[in-house]
């Protein structure tokens, strides 16, 4: 038995925060790579440079317009390759999956980045906060059928902090876009309609603070420490005992020309 590790990054464009790729690449050395807000096309996707470090496998999904875009950057093969669109939505890149492994072991990653919603928690007036609600609504009818009976992960920028601990201060932000009770119990749901297990709630106790995004606008966010629990990997229920050192590697976020987000790495059992 050999372990895969994956990890998951909102990169807040790949072009522009490449060299901290590599280095999270070469200090770490993931399996697979799972990036959000690539914010290219892909014929623009720094291929060439990843390849270098023994990463020759990739499936992007940057759309037409340099926006948003999800991508897998790999050692290992992938297979079955296929991307979603939600919400009616052409050319909005948010979603993209593959096998990896072969056999009793192969399971299917979706890599997803949510919408963030915009700035004011009430659809009616914010048609970013409605499509973030109805991209959530969909995913909970996409799942339970979209890997063909092989044992799934859900991993991605989910743009909701849902718990308590997973906020610097819940009653602070109650009305404030990510963790306001109406995304938080649609984020459940699309959890609970697989039956998925957060993985970083299963290594650490739901009472205590756990973070993976950091404002830019904060002078000191280390000082501060004001950050929220929005970049999630959620396992298929069958898949729980071959889960292996979740960790955040929140040093990321002190990089030079970082992203305000930090990588979130597993490893898996095969």
């Amino acid at each position: 038995m050999r372990q895969v590790k994956i990890a998951t990054w909102n990169i807040n464009s790949v072009r522009m925060r490449r060299l901290i790729v590599e280095r999270l690449l070469n200090e770490t050395a993931p399996d697979v790579l799972f990036l959000q807000e690539t914010k290219c096309q892909d014929a623009q996707f720094p291929t060439a440079d990843f390849r270098k470090l023994g990463y020759e496998h990739f499936a992007l999904n940057g759309g037409r317009g340099g926006y948003h875009g999800v991508g897998i950057v790999s050692r290992l093969p992938l297979g079955d390759i296929r991307v979603h669109e939600f919400c009616e939505k052409a050319g909005d890149p948010r979603h993209i999956s593959a096998v990896i492994g072969e056999g009793s072991s192969a399971f299917r990653v979706h890599n997803f980045y949510v919408p963030a919603g915009g700035d004011e928690p009430d659809a009616s007036i914010n048609p970013k906060f409605e499509h973030k609600l109805r991209f959530l609504d969909e995913m909970k009818d996409f799942l339970p059928t979209a890997s063909d009976g092989v044992p799934d992960v859900v991993v991605g920028d989910l743009n909701v902090a849902p718990y308590e601990h997973d906020v610097w201060s819940h009653k602070a932000l109650l009305k404030i876009v990510s963790h306001t009770p109406i995304e938080c119990e649609k984020l459940e749901a699309v959890r609970a309609a697989v039956g998925y297990v957060d993985v970083a709630r299963h290594f650490v106790p739901a009472d205590e603070k756990l973070y993976s995004w950091w404002s830019y606008r904060a002078k000191d966010w280390r000082a501060a420490d004001k950050g929220r629990r929005l970049d999630h990997i959620w396992v298929h229920p069958d898949m729980v005992s071959r889960v292996r050192d979740f960790r955040i590697l929140k040093d990321a976020r002190d990089w030079e020309r970082p992203s305000d987000h930090a990588p979130v790495m597993v490893g898996i059992d095969v």
